[in-house]
């Protein structure tokens, strides 16, 4: 490999306290990647949910972009059971996404999320009263799965393209999910984020959600970006859209200051 692509490690951020940290989920130590603005006392939280490929270097760089813009920002680690990587033993993009799903079910990551909730509130720099959360593709729709009954404690959640089926091939039980069919539980006010050429959430199918999640009552926001594709936000990914990405992250963070500061 040429010198000049050879990997860095990541960026020194000066104004940004961040890093790993353990904690207890039930029976389990298990960990999460976590930053805040340097000196920041009384802070705002959010939980990030990270997508199936789980927290990669881009992962972390959002939760650093968070810390900021004024928060304590926490993604939970859903892989941390087996050592903190993506099932990496298979033969097709979608045998990776069923072992990804099985690896992290429902029944386990809202219990995780739980404690990743808990642990901010437990900070003394962190304001247990202002926390929201975010969740991006397969951690979007377990966002769904979460703020929609379990979540009681949450402020607000935002959501990038989230799925919205797990197939029965692709749950440890076999029962399959429909986050639509639970979407009038939501507990908070939500902002979601689509692109109508997402390949992976139909829009007939990620409207339905959202008229599902009105039922709940609470205040809903959906935006949807011309031409971009599922995964549309991440600047390391083919399917990155520079515009969607943007105007999306912009009316994100004014969505937490609305509901967090």
């Amino acid at each position: 490999m040429p010198e000049h692509i050879l990997p860095l490690p990541p960026k020194w951020e000066r104004d940004v306290d961040c890093g790993w940290v353990l904690f207890e989920s039930g029976a389990d130590e298990i960990r999460g990647y976590f930053a805040k603005p340097n000196g920041g006392t009384y802070l705002p939280g959010i939980v990030m949910v990270h997508e199936n490929l789980g927290i990669i270097e881009h992962r972390q760089d959002v939760t650093r972009r968070l810390a900021k813009a004024g928060y304590a920002c926490l993604t939970v680690d859903l892989y941390s059971r087996i050592g903190g990587q993506s099932p990496r033993d298979f033969s097709s993009p979608q045998e990776r996404r069923v072992k990804a799903f099985k690896a992290m079910p429902d029944e386990q990551v809202v219990p995780d999320l739980e404690a990743g909730l808990s642990y901010l509130r437990g900070r003394d720099d962190v304001d247990g009263s202002r926390i929201g959360a975010i969740g991006y593709c397969s951690g979007g729709g377990q966002l769904y799965g979460w703020a929609c009954g379990y979540a009681s404690e949450l402020a607000c959640a935002v959501v990038f393209y989230g799925s919205l089926e797990v197939g029965a091939e692709a749950r440890p039980n076999g029962d399959p999910i429909d986050r639509i069919a639970t979407a009038g539980r939501l507990q908070c006010p939500m902002q979601i984020h689509q692109g109508n050429a997402d390949r992976v959430v139909p829009m007939d199918r990620a409207y339905a959600m959202v008229e599902g999640l009105k039922a709940s009552g609470q205040p809903i926001e959906f935006f949807e970006y011309d031409g971009a594709d599922h995964a549309y936000h991440d600047d390391t990914h083919p399917a990155y859209h520079a515009d969607a990405s943007e105007v999306s992250w912009a009316r994100t963070l004014a969505f937490f200051a609305q509901h967090l500061k």
